[in-house]
């Protein structure tokens, strides 16, 4: 079972290592390994923290937090709002590409795989790590949630002029866990249909985002997926 030895950066391990041996994480991995003998799991075991495998906690920038991964075949790979290779772009994804037309003037890309973003210090995560095929937000409540905030409080306590982007009232919801003297917090209703037209298109964040990494001699993220 990955999540008993976890596939992740070893900068993770030393800044998050003891979760692993509390005792909410022990019952969160016996929880799985029952899930997984009755139900399918996304997304699949070896890509459950592949959002801090992709990103090393030293080189994170812009945190983007998201609440349930996806929970369709072949969507979820660790990584929120991001799906894989010839997926179709959910919604919320079409809306991000959107925001990022608009504002930066950039073209949305064929592949909603955001890879390119985590590799230049984007982290994104969802608060719940797992969920069951096709029953959005059911491993909720179960622990992984435990797990996420610590992961945001020591991405505040331990670093400076992070990015937090915060789309829609659970991630906002974690703006209390965030010094926001030492970072920079732009928040917004979410990208999904239902929302976005309330006021994430034309939030120009990511124009923001780098705005503020460059006032604070950080280099700039590339939001292009294709060059």
């Amino acid at each position: 079972m990955t999540a008993v030895n976890p596939i992740i950066h070893s900068s993770w391990l030393h800044a998050i290592g003891e979760e692993f041996e509390k005792e909410y994480f022990s019952k969160l991995k016996a929880f799985l390994v029952e899930e997984k003998k009755t139900h399918q799991i996304f997304p699949p075991g070896r890509q459950i923290f592949s959002a801090f495998d992709s990103t090393p906690f030293d080189q994170v920038k812009v945190v983007i937090l998201g609440q349930d991964p996806y929970h369709g075949p072949g969507q979820a790979h660790g990584l929120c709002f991001s799906v894989n290779e010839g997926v179709k772009h959910p919604p919320s994804l079409v809306n991000i590409f959107k925001e990022i037309e608009n504002d930066l003037a950039i073209p949305a890309p064929k592949s909603g795989y955001l890879i390119p973003w985590a590799k230049q210090g984007v982290l994104m995560f969802n608060a719940t790590l797992t969920v069951r095929a096709h029953q959005a937000g059911s491993h909720q409540k179960k622990g992984w949630e435990q797990f996420t905030d610590a992961i945001i409080r020591k991405l505040s306590d331990k670093k400076e002029h992070l990015v937090f982007l915060l789309w829609g009232n659970y991630a906002i919801s974690k703006s209390s866990l965030i010094d926001q003297k030492k970072h920079f917090i732009l928040t917004s209703v979410h990208p999904s249909p239902l929302s976005a037209h309330r006021g994430f298109f034309g939030c120009k964040h990511f124009s923001k985002t780098n705005q503020y990494l460059t006032q604070n001699q950080i280099q700039a993220i590339d939001w292009r997926l294709e060059k």
